[in-house]
């Protein structure tokens, strides 16, 4: 039976999201942030964090606080607190009361950085609650992210679960599904209990699950017979059950790339995958259809007003819908209708202590969003889309603190202002100060200290770990100060003492009522976040992915008959047995068909060109070897040229930089994020390259914000410290600056003096900076072109960083040579590179790649709908509002003006826009972009311009027309240029209204509709990016030839290429194909979905060993389950096909009672062997024809592929 979920139900906490910093060489270093030792983290001393945490009711005003909870004296109103201290006093309360506590804060930033102290001083982890936005516009998709974190913490409240929570004014007020509909709604399953897999998969619908072939995102299931996938807000991995008739039989976690199964568990909560579902409704659809239909006849009455009338065909065309079973995806316009009225508040647990963190600006902040929810509701109610006003989807803030004043209630605030919302019964001024951030000086922070310690305070300093404590002692003591070192803090020093202890805290403290001083180390530095790492894949099953998603009239290429036309999957009975049989039609009317057994021979047809541009081969023609020829012999001068380069490259001598020094490691420990396992990767392939004689020539490639700059700065400080100069070469001024005020941030602190050279410096600037270079007192300059001219020389270059190297012309490119002789050169592009590509030159270009994107602080709001301006113009109004910038991509030249005028005017003339595209001159583009990055532009019409460019992290809201004409990898790209700040981004995916839409655009805006809802088809979209990668950076000539023979079979023609130059022997794969009597296929009760049975179909014929098959069966089973007889038996094909193709034998075919083996070449001794050995008298026989065949004569009580395996064994063995 499903258990609903109660109090004892089995919850995980979401993970804590702490921060790590490191500094320079004499800084201390900030704690983490959770108690659990996370991988590559440190284990810290909570005992100190809980010591000082306590001073704060040492304060002689300050000490009643927690006795207030059982004296009657709350609600309490503390002033004097600024943001330390109220964190400061939020801690202690929570470890001297032992009660839950929940913080109430202004707005999404002060909560963020609230839950971070938090964490940091209990080394708890920290539920944040945030709002979400309604989906109230009717949409294909609408992304749920935002909206499942939430449900996965109003779910953990309700179980008593979150100890430590933070949550904004408006999740709070905001309307959200009632706490006890929400507890029937989930259930718990556990492992081993009796659960009908037609009941469960019932509950998941219920719940507002979408049924799939494969789960990708939250909120997805889907069921291959005994086996039950599904993925649940609860947790960061979805899960799989596997039953034994009704009881389940495992469970376990998987990854979402793989498939494959990851962890056991237990017991598992699932919760529904949205707040406003109808099917959650109290009493039932036919209830909300009923109270649906009166509101529909109430303004039926009013046949005068346009509005009700629209209202009207809303609600009655919605009924329709909701009776038909179809999902709505805009359910929040009717959330009123569905439940009970609840909002966050409701959530609270009973007998939490609430701290109410600056009261006046919660007031303000909720007043802003009733304000802001008003004029949203208002719109729509005009245009007769909603049937209720905007008091329906939240409570006041006066409801709101009369709720919050029910409870144990604690005001903080840094100074006391007029009148606060709830009348205080105790008023405490607590003396503290928050120390300022001493912006990288270690010598301001001694100096301090020193004057601490001369007033007779107790100072505390904090490092991170006992190493940097010494440092830190040994620097104090250079300045005089004695320090005692002590690991784990067992009380406060004595008057004018200091101590230095493991811990950290994110500002420094002062409590001059007690005499109490602590100095934290990010005072120094900025803010180091935890983030948990994704899995990857294992790249070895990069090639095959590409074939989960082929369907019917997809284009695939044959390596022998060359490019068809994918037809599907045909039944075909041969010698009484059922095989299944790939169908690919070719010009003209022919038609071949493969044998699923053989299908490695296939590959899905990708290229640079669309589909209706590829001519498809015929079959028997030589066009397709011409192609192939052509290919090949383009290939191969691709090669010599690669050689030629290298060779030379190698000749020149350059400098050997040294090991890492202990500054290296400082700098890098100041970046104030935790690095991608990919950015980790990239730099010591770079160091290692600086740390060779030979001069580095190499290309980092990844997309914009995957945090290239910062390995760039990692190689210019190893070069800076080897008393080289470094220089970055950008193509624009705006990316000079922005990379110039990057550099000036991460070299804080450090003695390294960097300049910039372009046209936003004067002429006196510009030859102050020639002549420090000149000189050496110049470590590192940024410039654009302005660097290759003639008048800049430098004194020791040692590394040149070009970035958007394809962005130069050719004149720019020979300067950049020139300046390179002998340099260390580091080549930087957005292009994200193919790994199939970087293989296939491995060892001759250089390459690194980071394809990890850094994880979103907050997802993006996706919404993927026909396009209609006023929703769009709504959407832009609210980000400008907000003080954001808006991208609205209009991707047609002929008309952007048009589009761009049409908006100023629909927007009242109010809001400046500007317009970008291709073909604008250089100067001009440049400008816009100038403008938009300061701001000065609120709205920028453009065209697909903005896939590579500039970070701009106040453009929080993309609106794209058209987007059933773009590929998921342009969507997945564009879509990256927003939601890279703190605030929630936007998304906007349009397509025409009433468009009546292609076969292809309908099976790509089904595509980009999972994309946006689950995230799914990422693998597809990160393909797609790599054949436009290899495009652009293979240049026009090679991308024909790709386009040509397809992306495959090019990178494989250029692989062999490259290692023919080297001289290294290709190893051809020998190729054998089988067509034998035996039950071989995959049934489809096994595998129901096609595309991904064809996917498994491929991959089984691509085995070649043992071990590759034990691996691929362990998938197999953990995925669907026990193999059929038919699955084993192609497993036994696949691999007697591989010792077949070893041992020089090219088809084995069955014919009359005989297998017939084709052999490469004919041996007349090897035969001669085999006639002579008693178990082949009588039943070998070489046949008579063109091509060498060898008949071996079938026993009738043995398997087929035993017996063929056997000879082919023998036919190895014999000499």
């Amino acid at each position: 039976m499903l258990r609903r979920a109660g109090s004892t139900a089995a919850t995980v906490l979401p993970a804590p999201s702490g921060r790590d910093t490191a500094i320079t060489v004499f800084v201390m270093h900030q704690c983490a942030s959770e108690k659990i030792a996370f991988e590559g983290e440190r284990d810290y001393n909570w005992g100190t964090m809980k010591i000082l945490n306590e001073q704060i009711f040492k304060n002689r005003e300050a000490a009643a606080l927690p006795g207030l909870v059982e004296s009657g004296g709350l609600p309490a109103l503390v002033s004097g607190l600024s943001g330390i201290h109220r964190v400061n006093l939020a801690a202690a309360l929570y470890e001297r009361l032992e009660l839950p506590v929940f913080v109430i804060c202004p707005d999404d930033s002060s909560a963020e950085s609230f839950a971070r102290d938090l964490e940091s001083m209990t080394g708890e982890p920290v539920n944040t609650l945030y709002a979400r936005d309604f989906t109230f516009y009717s949409s294909l998709a609408a992304s749920r992210d935002a909206e499942q974190k939430r449900l996965s913490v109003l779910s953990t409240l309700k179980c008593g679960k979150s100890p430590l929570t933070v949550a904004t004014v408006s999740a709070l007020m905001q309307r959200t599904i009632p706490p006890q509909t929400l507890d029937k709604a989930a259930f718990t399953v556990t492992d081993g209990e009796s659960c009908p897999p037609e009941e469960l998969e019932a509950a998941l619908l219920r719940c507002g699950y979408t049924r799939s072939e494969q789960v990708e995102g939250a909120g997805q299931f889907a069921r291959r017979g005994g086996i039950i996938d599904f993925f649940s807000p609860s947790y960061p991995e979805p899960v799989r059950i596997e039953f034994w008739g009704d009881d389940i039989d495992s469970m376990g976690f998987f990854d979402v790339r793989t498939q494959r199964r990851t962890e056991a568990v237990e017991t598992c909560r699932i919760l529904p995958a949205a707040e406003s579902l109808v099917t959650l409704a109290a009493g039932g659809e036919e209830t909300l259809c009923g109270a649906l239909t009166a509101a529909a006849d109430k303004c039926a009455r009013h046949k005068s007003s346009s509005q009700l009338n629209e209202l009207e065909g809303t609600l009655r065309s919605d009924i329709e819908r909701i009776r038909n079973g179809v999902k709505l995806e805009y359910a929040d316009c009717y959330l009123p209708f569905l439940y009970e009225k609840a909002s966050g508040a409701d959530y609270i647990p009973d007998e939490a202590v609430i701290l109410l963190d600056q009261p006046p600006r919660c007031a303000d902040r909720a007043k802003g969003y009733v304000k802001q929810l008003s004029d949203d509701v208002s719109e729509l109610v005009k245009k007769g889309l909603l049937a209720v006003q905007a008091q329906a989807f939240h409570i006041g803030w006066e409801e709101l603190t009369r709720t919050v004043a029910e409870h144990a209630l604690y005001m903080t605030d840094a100074f006391t202002v007029g009148r606060y919302p709830i009348e205080p019964k105790t008023l405490v001024s607590i003396p503290a100060k928050q120390l300022p951030s001493y912006a990288g000086s270690v010598k301001t922070a001694a100096e301090d200290v020193s004057a601490y310690l001369k007033q007779s305070y107790r100072v505390v300093v904090l490092a991170g770990d006992m190493r940097r404590a010494e440092v830190l002692q040994s620097f104090l003591k250079d300045n005089g100060i004695r320090a005692y070192l002590q690991e784990k803090l067992d009380k406060i020093p004595e008057e004018g003492c200091c101590t230095i202890s493991v811990g950290g805290m994110s500002a420094g403290i002062e409590y001059p009522s007690i005499k109490l001083a602590v100095i934290s180390d990010m005072q120094l530095l900025r803010v180091r976040e935890h983030r948990h790492k994704n899995k990857k894949a294992p790249s070895n099953r990069e090639r095959i992915n590409s074939y989960a998603d082929l369907a019917p009239g997809d284009l695939v290429v044959h390596e022998v008959h060359g490019i068809g036309r994918f037809a599907g999957i045909k039944k075909m009975k041969v010698d009484g047995f059922e095989k299944d049989y790939i169908m690919i039609r070719y010009a003209g009317t022919d038609t071949l068909y493969v044998p699923a057994t053989a299908l490695d021979m296939v590959t899905k047809y990708l290229g640079a060109a669309e589909d209706s541009n590829v001519k498809l081969s015929k079959m028997g023609g030589a066009e397709w070897s011409r192609a192939r020829s052509r290919a090949k012999a383009a290939t191969k001068k691709l090669a010599v040229e690669l050689i030629k380069l290298y060779a030379e490259r190698a000749r020149v001598p350059g400098h050997a930089f040294a090991a890492d020094t202990p500054w290296q490691r400082e700098f890098e420990d100041n970046f104030g994020y935790t690095e991608t396992d990919d950015q980790l990767r990239c730099i010591s392939e770079i160091k290692a390259d600086m740390e060779s004689q030979t001069p580095m020539d190499r290309l980092l490639c990844g997309d914009v914000g995957y945090g290239k700059t910062e390995v760039a700065l990692r190689a210019a400080m190893k070069c800076i410290l080897d008393n080289r100069q470094a220089a970055i070469l950008v193509p624009t001024t705006v990316l000079a600056q922005q990379h110039y005020q990057t550099a000036m941030q991460r070299f804080f602190g450090f003695p390294v003096t960097v300049e910039v050279l372009s046209r936003f410096r004067t002429p006196a600037q510009i030859q102050k900076t020639l002549d420090d270079l000149k000189t050496g007192r110049c470590d590192l300059v940024i410039g654009t072109h302005r660097l290759l001219q003639k008048d800049v020389k430098f004194k020791n270059l040692g590394l040149l960083i070009v970035d958007e190297e394809q962005r130069f012309g050719v004149g720019h490119k020979e300067h950049i040579k020139d300046m390179s002789r002998g340099v260390d050169v580091l080549t930087l592009s957005a292009t994200p590179i193919p790994r199939t590509l970087n293989m296939a030159l491995s060892g001759i270009r250089d390459m690194s790649s980071i394809d990890e994107p850094p994880q979103d602080r907050l997802p993006v709001q996706t919404f993927v709908m026909e396009h209609d301006w006023g929703i769009l113009c709504d959407a832009i109004r609210r980000e400008i509002q907000r003080g954001g910038q808006v991208y609205y991509l209009h991707n047609r030249i002929d008309s952007i003006d048009r589009t761009a005028v049409r908006l100023r005017e629909m927007l009242d003339n109010e809001v400046t826009v500007g317009v970008a595209h291709g073909q604008m001159d250089k100067d001009m583009l440049a400008s816009v972009m100038e403008d938009v990055s300061e701001g000065k532009v609120q709205v920028l019409v453009c065209t697909t311009i903005i896939e590579t460019g500039i970070d701009i992290p106040n453009v929080n809201t993309l609106i794209i027309e058209d987007a059933d004409k773009m590929g998921l990898a342009q969507l997945h790209q564009i879509r990256g240029r927003v939601g890279r700040s703190t605030r929630r981004a936007s998304a906007y995916l349009t397509f025409r209204q009433n468009k009546v839409l292609t076969e292809v655009a309908e099976k790509r805006l089904e595509a980009i509709r999972e994309f946006a809802e689950f995230g799914s088809g990422f693998k597809i979209a990160m393909r797609d990016l790599e054949i436009r990668g290899a495009g652009s950076l293979l240049g026009a000539e090679q991308s024909g030839h790709m386009t040509d023979v397809g992306y495959d079979m090019y990178m494989k023609l250029l692989s062999e290429a490259v290692l023919e130059e080297r001289g290294v022997k290709v190893e051809h794969r020998a190729e054998c194909s089988a067509d034998l009597a035996v039950a071989a296929n995959i049934p489809e009760s096994y595998i129901p979905s096609e595309g991904q049975r064809m996917d498994i179909y491929r991959r089984i014929a691509m085995l070649r060993s043992e071990d590759e098959a034990d691996d691929l069966i362990d998938e197999l089973i953990d995925r669907f389950g026990d193999l059929p007889s038919g699955v084993s038996a192609l497993i036994n094909v696949a691999l007697l096909r591989g010792e077949a193709g070893k041992a020089g034998i090219s088809d084995i075919s069955q014919k009359s009672g005989k297998l017939i083996f084709a052999l490469n070449d004919f041996d007349m001794q090897r035969i001669s062997a085999l006639y002579a050995r008693p178990e082949y008298k009588g039943f070998i026989k070489v046949e008579a024809g063109s091509a060498p065949r060898v008949s071996l004569r079938l026993k009738s009580n043995t398997r087929i592929v035993d017996q063929a395996r056997k000879f082919i064994k023998s036919y190895s063995e014999a000499v």
